[in-house]
């Protein structure tokens, strides 16, 4: 507990001093990526797993495994290099940022070079062809036979992809809706908030095998045919050149179509929908349990503390804690959790896990609101108390811990009740690191049984039953506090 609070301290440091955490080019100039491997023994390979049958999820035997064409990639890499696979799952948009500050080694997510990439990062040959494909819905077919038929309308992409560059440079007028994840975009689709998607041709077919009502369109684009290729840090002659070598390996084999006939057999999981993807769920419901108690544990003494110092006589504790407050209430959590995770490893040097890095950004974030808490409560209690505890001869200190203190957490506590539920609801946003909690959960099941909706619903409900059991919980003890008054 001791360290994890010293951590706590030291990145809220970092939150409060440091506004650009990202490597630059010559703290990744200094050594080659895959001296770093070989000493770890371990190849940390970024991905999102929403994107079969290149990446995926499933249950085998009741035990969560990746699968997926990169996926195999991934694993001959490490075996013909001799090291163990570690694979780090999270947003498509969050890869590059993770691959830049260290949080993995490189990124096989269906991820084609760009000129744009390019300046952030290396790309290795490419091992894999894919063409973009437009999947509109079956009733839309003789209305969207063209690019041109296109023209004007809502076209929904993956943010940071291949598809949406096309969206935007190929289709005049196109009105592009960027969401993170492609589950999210066929969603957006079948419910009639956009037009038309595109993805490549194996992902399209994969969600037209599932989903009756939707096809592919005839309309084809100038540049459909693309090349995926491995992101790697910039300035890694070894790593990029063992790479390369296993991608030759793979096509002097010719591998790559053993690669998707096993994806495919993997996609065809027996079994329903509960037993196939229940313990996904059940992973997301303990982890965000887990992490929410920590954010308003840990939060409620550092917000006792910054309240006692933003109400102590101190001027210089009372400005830091006036500004460590104001700056984390005036900032988005999703942008904390950002700066926890990749400041973490660009600034102070620490590699730690998301979970951690999650349950760390909503504790400074909890604290910053429960301070607040605190304070309100401190202030609630009639000052008379105060003097009649200093008459009594209680120095302040006294005074605060057995008089002050009491009664405010007793006015404070359905505030702390309140808290936690917005905890519980807000810890969704950590799931853009990749910890596995109930949305992060969802999200996986939609891109590995290609149902965006039904995980949807599940998540939304398991959500309810948290917040609810919640609510009556403190609602019993509100009353038992009246009884005593």
């Amino acid at each position: 507990m001791r360290g994890i609070i010293i951590k706590c301290l030291s990145i809220i440091c970092l939150i409060v001093t440091v506004t650009a955490p990202y490597y630059d080019d010559d703290t990744h100039a200094k050594e080659d990526q895959w001296d770093d491997i070989k000493r770890r023994g371990e190849l940390r390979v970024g991905l999102s797993a929403d994107y079969a049958p290149l990446e995926f999820e499933r249950t085998v035997n009741g035990h969560r495994e990746y699968a997926g064409i990169d996926i195999e990639i991934a694993k001959k890499i490490a075996k013909d290099h001799g090291v163990k696979l570690k694979i780090v799952n999270m947003s498509f948009d969050s890869l590059l940022g993770a691959l830049k500050t260290g949080k993995v080694d490189m990124i096989i997510s269906g991820m084609s070079p760009t000129p744009e990439r390019k300046k952030e990062v290396d790309f290795s040959n490419n091992y894999m062809t894919v063409e973009q494909k437009v999947v509109i819905r079956k009733a839309d077919h003789d209305k969207y036979k063209s690019i041109e038929d296109l023209s004007s309308q809502r076209i929904g992409v993956q943010k940071q992809t291949t598809q949406e560059e096309l969206a935007q440079t190929e289709i005049n007028d196109a009105k592009v809706q960027s969401l993170t994840r492609l589950p999210e975009v066929i969603l957006a689709l079948k419910s009639n908030k956009i037009d038309a998607v595109i993805v490549d041709s194996a992902v399209g077919k994969a969600y037209l095998a599932q989903n009756n009502d939707l096809t592919f369109s005839e309309a084809s684009f100038a540049g459909a045919t693309k090349h995926n290729a491995i992101a790697l840090p910039k300035n890694s002659p070894q790593l990029m050149q063992k790479v390369n070598e296993t991608i030759k390996d793979i096509e002097t084999q010719n591998l790559l179509p053993q690669f998707e006939k096993k994806a495919t057999e993997d996609l065809k999981n027996e079994g329903n929908f509960i037993t196939k993807y229940g313990s996904f769920f059940l992973t997301g419901l303990k982890n965000t349990v887990l992490v929410s108690i920590i954010g308003v544990a840990l939060g409620s003494i550092f917000g006792a503390l910054f309240a006692l110092m933003k109400l102590g006589r101190i001027k210089l504790l009372k400005w830091i804690s006036i500004v460590y407050i104001e700056f984390l209430r005036g900032t988005p959590l999703l942008v904390q959790i950002f700066l926890v995770y990749f400041g973490t490893t660009a600034v102070l040097g620490w590699d730690i896990s998301a979970f951690i890095c999650g349950s760390i950004a909503l504790v400074i974030n909890c604290s910053a609101y429960i301070a607040e808490i605190f304070r309100a409560g401190i202030n609630a209690v009639d000052k008379g108390q105060m003097e009649a505890a200093r008459s009594l001869g209680l120095n302040y200190r006294q005074s605060m811990r057995h008089i002050i203190l009491p009664q405010a957490v007793k006015n404070i506590l359905p505030a702390l009740g309140n808290e936690f539920i917005t905890v519980i609801k807000e810890s969704s946003l950590i799931s853009v690191i990749g910890v596995s909690e109930i949305m992060f959960n969802a999200q996986v099941v939609q891109g590995a049984s290609f149902d965006p909706f039904t995980p949807l619903i599940l998540a939304a409900i398991l959500y309810f039953i948290l917040t609810f059991t919640l609510t009556q919980i403190m609602n019993y003890f509100e009353r038992r506090l009246k009884a005593s008054d």
